[in-house]
């Protein structure tokens, strides 16, 4: 117990010793030694890397987790090293949603066959986005936060170490100048021998740490690559899902309008690649009453479903025209001695 209290007050000392030192820096009344400019530049970059990473990894997690209760109930059960509970993802919600409303309406009706496929593709949507999800949190928010928590922490450790030790070593310094008497003197400068040993030794270790950061830079550079491949590998799925999902769109379309010419047909979404609105492309397609033939470039492949129609290729460009009476999601469609009836929602027309 003695022991214990008397460390405690060499503790105490030691800390007192050093606020001073520090604080008669900071007012310019006492001298400071000067890290090597080396090991200030490699603290400089260390600082700028850790600030980046942290700000990076927190809009990543923003990105990929808007909701903010639960990046705060994920960062729980994180800390807890709990596995986080199974939850459907926005589009698996509104796919499940459209599901149920099918099944109140109807699935025979056409409102109600088309919330059923919408809805199927919308639960499509939300398992690439759930692995998009999972994938991210492995390849990239990982690594980068066992950085912050771990190889960071170690550094700011050896950091703090190295100001003490540079503290120690001005505080032998200044004693070494105050000392009058021979004696004094000797153990001054043994003191200052002793703490300019220790702080040599600690700016080495807190040299080869911060040298560190570079293969850091290229860990995370490769987790970089990563996410990347992944919003990638998302964004192409989510792309590849939504033209199918037009495709069925469009099939059911054709089918309600043969069944009921002049009744309701299925909701068509018009693709954002034009370089229209949707609503003012969707309404110059829906009114054109002109029997004159335009130009229209395809926007996706389409399979003729009878002799009536004309199979298209995406990118090609043919000349389109409509005839009285004609059903307005359709047009008239030419590519040299071929003719057939094409949907409207598959083109591009162009002036």
């Amino acid at each position: 117990m003695d022991f214990n209290v008397k460390k405690l007050a060499s503790d105490a000392g030691v800390f007192f010793t050093r606020a001073v030192q520090f604080t008669e820096e900071k007012l310019g009344q006492a001298e400071k030694t000067e890290l090597d400019p080396h090991l200030e530049n490699l603290i400089t970059q260390a600082d700028g890397t850790k600030n980046w990473t942290d700000k990076i990894l927190r809009q990543t997690e923003v990105l990929l987790q808007p909701n903010p209760s639960a990046r705060i109930e994920e960062f729980i059960y994180d800390k807890l090293d709990k596995k986080l509970p199974s939850r459907a993802t926005n589009a698996e919600l509104l796919g499940q949603y459209m599901l149920e409303a099918a099944g109140e309406f109807g699935s025979e009706t056409p409102y109600g066959s088309t919330l059923i496929t919408v809805g199927e593709y919308q639960k499509r949507l939300g398992g690439a986005e759930r692995e998009l999800l999972q994938t991210s949190a492995v390849t990239f928010l990982t690594p980068l936060r066992n950085f912050l928590e771990g190889d960071w922490r170690t550094i700011s450790k050896e950091r703090r170490l190295l100001e003490n030790r540079r503290l120690d070593l001005d505080i032998c310094k200044a004693r070494l100048k105050k000392a009058k008497q021979a004696e004094a003197k000797a153990t001054a400068e043994h003191e200052l021998r002793v703490a300019q040993t220790e702080f040599d030794r600690q700016a080495e270790v807190t040299r080869l740490l911060l040298e560190g950061i570079s293969s850091t830079h290229l860990n995370h550079l490769r987790c970089l690559q990563d996410f990347v491949e992944a919003q990638a590998t998302y964004y192409a799925q989510c792309h590849h899902y939504m033209q199918d999902l037009q495709k069925e769109l469009s099939r059911c379309a054709n089918a309600v309008g043969s069944s009921h010419p002049s009744g309701d047909v299925c909701p068509i979404p018009i693709s954002s690649s034009s370089s229209q609105k949707p609503s003012a492309l969707a309404m110059e397609q829906t009114q054109i009453t002109v029997t004159g033939a335009r130009k229209a470039k395809v926007l996706y492949d389409y399979d003729a479903h009878d002799s009536s129609e004309l199979s298209l290729l995406a990118d090609e460009l043919i000349a389109v025209y409509t005839v009285p009476g004609m059903d307005p999601d359709w047009l008239v469609g030419e590519r040299g001695n071929e003719k057939g009836k094409v949907p409207v929602t598959y083109l591009e027309l162009l002036s």
